[in-house]
């Protein structure tokens, strides 16, 4: 039977069921307020209507009120906004726990890109020797990062995870029980959560979900790629941030970094003796099941904070012995379960997760001073009395010869001492859970080849006197950071201590790009292609010195910050940039909506591995063409201007800090990292985190750092007849494809109609009217630029999903509008203090969980 189009099965298994269990959803009695689940499709409907007509959020709101509940007291009103909130709230956990349930119906789980359909292409054309020598070499990390762009309570994932089971089962009396209790869960927290708390709740994926991908994916490799036979390499393998990011987060302390490591190996050990007792109710044979139980025995001491001698060594010697056993006396009963366990050690070992540890580049400086001063003031020789007058160059010849220790007891800084304890923290890490436990260190805002060996010095005299055993990846960021990154990286690799030290590490470089803040400081088409050049520059100087670079991709969700379709932008790098290696920040909704369940989390790890390796199986050059190289650079500088004098604009800080819910991301308790980085008392663009000012723009339903620039670099091409330039290289580039189809999915989610009201604003109407044109503007060429007749054409089942996801937060947003605008009239009436404007900024707050949740990319 043939298989329907995605577009259908989509509508068939998302949307119906959705209008089905939501029926249901809206008719139960969750609270007092009467007819409230009759009330929000009325209002829906007004919204719909309103914005239709041109009103504004205010008018459609009394509108509602005017014409369904005219008798309601003000503070009643007030209730049903708070209780609609609510209300749509679980509306979204009900429809991502349907499209949870029907992923592997929606999407060919044996289709393009997955492991079988590659393994068969390449069977087909007979490269099998090839694909196996590939994945010899290539690996792809997932790092979990910390940054709150969603954070459901445990409670909530827990019901999301049966309401998912009980749709796959058609299971109404249980949809019907965990919609009920849906109702009566709290959704927020009225604390923010620690970083503690935060790496719990990740862990939650590992635990539940990776653990079992992974270990199919790689049994899948191993037996039908490699028909059987042993793998030295890991493949896959996960980063971890939460516990281990310090950039901007006081609140990460070395005890939590410890802490974290212990719960990670805990969680993990956890699994294995599950995985344990399974096989000890299996292999019940002689000469099997007394191994098996001195095992299960070892492993219970560990998770009960007992004496076990037990090593991972030992562990895997052991069940080696048991798989021998089994296949030469046993005729090879279970083996397969053996098997998998034996791959999952050899994944995961007794670290779970590689858990990195990041700080920002000017902080490295503070410490590092501390540091130096107290060295000096104690009488030590290992700096020269006269350091700070030295060049440079000087200075670093000193930090690579560096030797010696410091007692940490003549720090009198508090946050200096724990910044150097986070270091031996690594150190111990090391020895309990083994050194792929924590075995990196990133350096954020990273500018200069001094940054790096600052970090070395003090890595080597507070904690790793003989040997490091860290790698150290800075992170570019900036646009000009991005620029000057193959010169900071060839000053390291001519610095013969540098070079000994990348030779112990098997001499690869990790170097992290930010796509991020690059966004953030040059615009979506510069930071992209300022990344692919960097990538070029960065991958040519690392192979004249013999290092083999591995890329790390700081991206967040949406294409704002590199994500949107991102296998596609791996599977598009052509031969002059290294991918041995695809690494990659996952995070916030990114994780749930990406990795979240075994399906999905298998199909999206297929897919990334597919696309990395696709480049050394493909016959095809997929080098940028020359002139098409001319044309991406015009493109991104013209973008680039644009951007630049848009951020320029004095109404720039103020808009965001005024007129969007920038200021109220800080109140969701949704992470434990301060939203801005510096201590100013007014918002500084430099300070400002890349999360909260995407999702501000996100909430706004304007979604400008996906687009804006991409209009008025296209236009020049349209003013000057050379059109036709634009159009070869979106043909023939599949990186500047991808780029723009992302960026689709930006103006897709975009609705200026929600905030029209704002162009007739007296004090920024002008701004807001200069943002609706250049959205007009990338819309009307990328729609020329690609022949399409609407944007995300090519995507059916991703473009409804936006809709229907976009219709059931409508009214939310509506709320949020509303509120914002009661807040401005009554700040400018002078009444700050009033209990109304403390209840609006409540709302508005509230108003930013489901926004959030329900794009699922949106910071």
């Amino acid at each position: 039977m043939s298989t329907q189009p995605k577009f259908k099965r989509f509508n068939q298994n998302v949307l119906s069921k959705y209008q089905v269990y939501n029926s249901i959803f809206m008719t139960l009695p969750f609270d007092t307020i009467t007819k409230t689940g009759v009330l929000l499709p009325l209002f829906h409907e007004t919204c719909q209507k309103g914005f239709k007509n041109g009103d504004n959020p205010t008018t459609i709101v009394d509108t509602f009120f005017n014409k369904y509940q005219a008798r309601r007291s003000p503070q009643s009103q007030i209730n049903l906004l708070f209780r609609f909130i609510q209300y749509i709230e679980r509306q979204v956990v009900l429809f991502d726990a349907i499209e949870d349930a029907a992923f592997p119906v929606v999407n060919n789980m044996d289709g393009i890109g997955t492991l079988r359909s590659l393994k068969e292409a390449v069977s087909a054309e007979n490269k099998l020797e090839t694909l196996q020598k590939c994945l010899e070499e290539f690996k792809v990390r997932i790092v979990l990062t910390a940054h709150p762009t969603q954070f459901y309570p445990g409670s909530v994932l827990g019901i999301i995870t049966d309401l998912t089971g009980a749709i796959k089962e058609n299971d109404l009396l249980r949809i019907n029980d965990l919609l009920a209790q849906l109702g009566k869960t709290p959704f927020f927290k009225h604390k923010k959560p620690t970083p503690y708390d935060e790496a719990v709740s990740l862990i939650w994926y590992l635990e539940n979900v990776f653990y079992k991908s992974f270990g199919s994916i790689y049994d899948y490799i191993q037996q039908n790629i490699f028909k059987g036979k042993q793998i030295d390499n890991d493949i896959i393998n996960i980063g971890f941030w939460p516990g281990g990011d310090r950039d901007g987060n006081p609140f990460v302390t070395p005890e939590i970094t410890l802490n974290v490591a212990k719960r990670l190996r805990d969680t993990i050990i956890k699994n294995y003796y599950r995985d344990i007792r399974s096989l000890r109710r299996k292999l019940t044979f002689e000469g099997v099941e007394n191994k098996i139980v001195v095992l299960e025995t070892e492993l219970y001491k560990i998770i009960t904070n007992k004496t076990s001698h037990l090593t991972l060594d030992n562990f895997t010697s052991e069940l080696k012995v048991i798989k021998d056993l089994v296949i030469n006396k046993h005729q090879s009963l279970y083996v397969s379960e053996v098997n998998s366990l034996i791959n999952k050690v050899h994944l995961f070992g007794f670290h779970f997760a590689n858990l990195d540890i990041r700080q920002d580049s000017r902080k490295h400086e503070q410490f590092f001073n501390d540091m130096v001063k107290a060295l000096l003031k104690s009488g030590s020789d290992i700096f020269p009395r006269n350091y700070y007058d030295l060049s440079e160059m000087a200075q670093i010849e000193i930090l690579s010869k560096v030797k010696g220790g410091i007692d940490l007891s003549l720090i009198k800084d508090e946050e200096t001492l724990k910044a150097l304890n986070t270091m031996k923290a690594i150190k111990t890490i090391q020895e309990t859970n083994g050194e792929k436990a924590a075995n990196r260190y990133i350096i954020s805002n990273n500018q200069t080849t001094l940054n790096v060996m600052q970090l070395y010095a003090m890595l080597k005299l507070v904690a790793f006197h003989d040997e490091l055993t860290v790698d150290i990846g800075p992170l570019f960021e900036t646009i000009t950071d991005l620029e000057n990154a193959p010169a900071v990286m060839e000053a390291l690799y001519l610095n013969p201590e540098y070079a000994a030290h990348l030779n112990s590490r098997g001499n690869r470089q990790t170097i992290m790009l930010g796509f991020s803040d690059g966004t953030k400081d040059g615009g979506y088409l510069m930071a992209n292609w300022a990344i692919y050049v960097a990538k070029e520059n960065l991958t040519a100087i690392s192979r004249k010195y013999g290092i083999n670079v591995i890329f790390f991709d700081g991206r967040g969700g949406p294409p704002a910050r590199g994500g949107g379709k991102t296998h596609n932008f791996y599977a598009s790098l052509g031969p002059t940039i290294e991918d041995k290696e695809v690494q990659l920040t996952i995070q916030g909704q990114t994780i749930s909506s990406n990795f979240g369940t075994l399906e999905s989390s298998q199909y999206n790890l297929e897919q990334l591995i597919s696309s990395g390796i696709q480049n050394s199986l493909s016959d095809t050059d997929l080098s940028m063409l020359p002139e098409n190289r001319i044309v991406m650079t015009d493109l991104a500088e013209r973008s680039y201007k644009a951007y630049v004098d848009f951020k320029a604009h004095p109404k720039f800080i103020s808009y965001l800090e005024n007129m969007s819910t920038l200021k109220y991301y800080a109140k969701t308790n949704i992470g434990s990292r301060p939203s801005k980085r510096g201590k100013a008392e007014g918002l500084v663009f430099e300070d400002l985190r890349a999360i909260p000012f995407v999702g501000s723009w996100s909430q706004l339903k304007q979604n400008v750092p996906g687009f804006f620039g991409v209009g008025t670099a296209l236009k020049h091409y349209e003013d000057a007849g050379e059109f036709e330039k634009a159009q070869h290289l979106f043909k023939t580039s599949d990186f500047f494809k991808t780029l723009i189809e992302n960026s689709m999915m930006s103006l897709s989610k975009s609705f200026f109609d929600l905030t029209k009201y704002m162009a007739d604003d007296p004090e920024y109407g002008e701004f807001w009217n200069l943002i609706f044109k250049e959205y007009e503007m990338s819309k009307r060429l990328i729609l020329k630029l690609t022949g399409y007749e609407e944007l995300m054409q090519e995507e059916p089942a991703g473009k409804a999903s936006i809709a229907v996801r976009e219709s059931i937060v409508l009214p939310l947003l509506t709320i949020q509008q509303y509120a914002l605008k009661k807040i401005q009239e009554l700040e400018k009436e002078g009444n700050t203090k009033s209990s109304a404007i403390d209840v609006y900024q409540k709302m508005v707050t509230r108003s930013l969980f489901g926004n959030i949740n329900a794009s699922r990319n949106s910071a």
